[in-house]
Parts: C-alpha cells; sequence; structure tokens
C-alpha cells in the first residue's frame, strides 16, 4: 500500500507541474497581448524607439534645440538614438540608413540642406518607418515621405527682420547699404530668411544688399565674412542682416577691431534670439534678435504618439515666436532659455 501511495503522490506532483508550466507559459503570453499594444514592429507602443538626426552643434541655437528633442524623447519613457551630421548630408543619409537598419518606431532629422533626401526617405517609407522633419524642411515631390514639419516660418522671419529695417530707417536719407551673411548654402532657413527680407525690402528702392556671402551659420565664419566685408566696404556700411545670431556676434567682434562700433556705426539684425544675442543688445551692441525658438522637443514627441496612435496630424505645425530689441534685453536677459 505505502509503495502505491508512493507512486500516486509522484503522479500528481508531476501533473501538478505540468499544468503549473502551462498555466506560466499562457499568462505570459495573454499578460504581454493585453497589457501593451503593438505598433507595425511589434514593439510596444509605450516605448518607442527615436532616431533624431541632427544637423550638427554649430551655435547656441542648435545646442538648445538638441538639449530639447533628446531630453522631451528620454522624458516621455521613450529611447533615443541619436547622430550629429557635423553639417555634412552624407553623414546625415548614413544615420538615417542606420536608423531604418535598427527599426527604429519613428526618425526626426533637420536636414542639413533641402536637396537630395528623396532616396534614403523611400527607403524609410519601405520599411514602414515614419519621418518627422524637425526646424528644416526638405525639397521634395512626393511629401508621403515624410509625416509633417515642426518648426519655425523662416521666410517671416526674413519679413520681420526687414520690417523693422525699414521702420528704423523711415527718416533716414539717402541709400541704406546692406550687408547680409547667409546660412548654409542651400538650407532651408538660409533659402528662405533671404526671401522673406528681400520681399520686403524691393520695395524700398534706397535698400540695397551690397554685399551677400554664407558664413555657415557659425560664429568665426561670420567673423571672417564681416572682417572681408570691411576691408572692401567698410565705410559704406550702415546694416549688417545676419541670418542666425551666432554670425551676428562673430560680426560683431570684426566691426570692432576694425574701430566702428556695432549697433551704431552699423545697425546689427539677427535672427534666433540666443542668450549671446541679449547679452550683446544689452551691452548695445546689436539692435534687434527675430526670435526662432528651439524648444519644440516635447511638442514633437507629442506629434509622434499622436501619428502612431492613428490620429491625423497637420503636415505643417508652426512654433510660436517673437521679435525682440535693444531695449528690452537687460530685462528679458535672465528669463532666457537659451
Amino acid at each position: 500500500m505505502k509503495r502505491l501511495f508512493k507512486g500516486k503522490k509522484i503522479l500528481l506532483l508531476m501533473m501538478s507541474l505540468v499544468f503549473l508550466l502551462s498555466a506560466c507559459s499562457s499568462s505570459g503570453t495573454g499578460g504581454q497581448s493585453d497589457s501593451s499594444s503593438s505598433n507595425g514592429s511589434g514593439k510596444s507602443s509605450d516605448k518607442l524607439v527615436i532616431g533624431f538626426s541632427q544637423v550638427g552643434a554649430e551655435s547656441e541655437w542648435r545646442t538648445a534645440n538638441t538639449k530639447s528633442m533628446q531630453n522631451a524623447i528620454k522624458d516621455a519613457g521613450h529611447e533615443l538614438k541619436f547622430s550629429d551630421a557635423q553639417q555634412k548630408q552624407e553623414n546625415q543619409i548614413k544615420a538615417l540608413r542606420s536608423f531604418i537598419a535598427q527599426k527604429v518606431d519613428a526618425i526626426v532629422f533637420s536636414p542639413v540642406v533641402e536637396t537630395g533626401f528623396e532616396t534614403v526617405l523611400q527607403e524609410a517609407k519601405d520599411a514602414k518607418i515614419p519621418v518627422f522633419l524637425a526646424d528644416r524642411a526638405v525639397d521634395i515631390k512626393d511629401d508621403s515621405l515624410w509625416v509633417t514639419f515642426l518648426g519655425s516660418d523662416f521666410i517671416e522671419e526674413g519679413r520681420k527682420a526687414a520690417n523693422w529695417l525699414v521702420e528704423e530707417t523711415a527718416n533716414t536719407e539717402g541709400d541704406v547699404n546692406i550687408v547680409e551673411l547667409q546660412g548654409t548654402v542651400g538650407s532651408a532657413p538660409a533659402i528662405d530668411r533671404k526671401e522673406g527680407f528681400e520681399e520686403v525690402i524691393k520695395d524700398h528702392p534706397n535698400m540695397k544688399i551690397i554685399k551677400s556671402q554664407t558664413g555657415d551659420f557659425t560664429r568665426a565664419k561670420g567673423k571672417e565674412v564681416m572682417e572681408a566685408f570691411l576691408k572692401s566696404d567698410g565705410e559704406n556700411i550702415d546694416v549688417l542682416y545676419s541670418h542666425n545670431d551666432d554670425m551676428a556676434i562673430g560680426a560683431i567682434q570684426a566691426i570692432e577691431e576694425y574701430g566702428l562700433k556695432p549697433g551704431e556705426d552699423i545697425k546689427i539684425i539677427g535672427v534666433d534670439a540666443v542668450r549671446g544675442a541679449f547679452e550683446a543688445m544689452a551691452a548695445g551692441k546689436m539692435n534687434v534678435t527675430v526670435e526662432c525658438n528651439p524648444l519644440f522637443g516635447p511638442q514633437m514627441v507629442d506629434l509622434i504618439e499622436a501619428h502612431l496612435a492613428g490620429e491625423e496630424i497637420p503636415k505643417r505645425v508652426a512654433v510660436e515666436e517673437s521679435m525682440y530689441t535693444m531695449d528690452q534685453a537687460e530685462e528679458l536677459l535672465p528669463t532666457r532659455e537659451y
């Protein structure tokens, strides 16, 4: 009897173990299905993998924009894969292809230039990976290759700069000679900020752009190009229109070294509204800066999550921005976040 009882006991233990293993297996599969939904790549939609390709770190604005995007992605509980293109399109295309190979859930990128991305964006579309444009647009016929553009209206920024100048020089007799520091050749902000500025001044024949050259959005290049402008036309320059503040700050140094007073002898117009511009305005060395707000990381994350949840989002989403003058700088400087 004891041997029979022992045999039954072992059999019951074995049956219990099989049942327990079966239950655990069933619970594990069912639990994953119930607790999280999946997107097209089979990954949980609660935690996304987002690839972010940034232009570079050429300015205070860009650094602030990168930090805003990185922090927003991480704060939302998503995984970030980041690449700095160092202002080279070939680096950016490699990064996008790397994101595609890693099967990320979404790609965010700020294009170095407007053209030349059709092939790699088609590859992303074929892989069913949505692409979101940040700050800079692309010039592509097939707009199905990207979901939405989030950023500034660069043409309007150029208009704001020119309208300020028109008002500032309303009582000036004779020509107003302008030198222009353009951004990176072929980039959306350089093209659009020039277009918007020229759209306004064409109605004012006394306003003339006498020199225009790229400073590549960097402080060092802005100084170098301004030195060349001063060497050829130093005493004839009335206004500097710079496509970003960093180039303007570099140019201010060149103007001072030349022996002129920036903000007085030469009016200085910048774009971005970075902290360095407010410091220059507070010191009386810069006259105005048109805001280009870089702190839109949380807004971009919201757009990505909404799209992956099946919501329809606009093809273009604008960032709210203002314009600041020299007389506002000292009061606002402590409040600047970038």
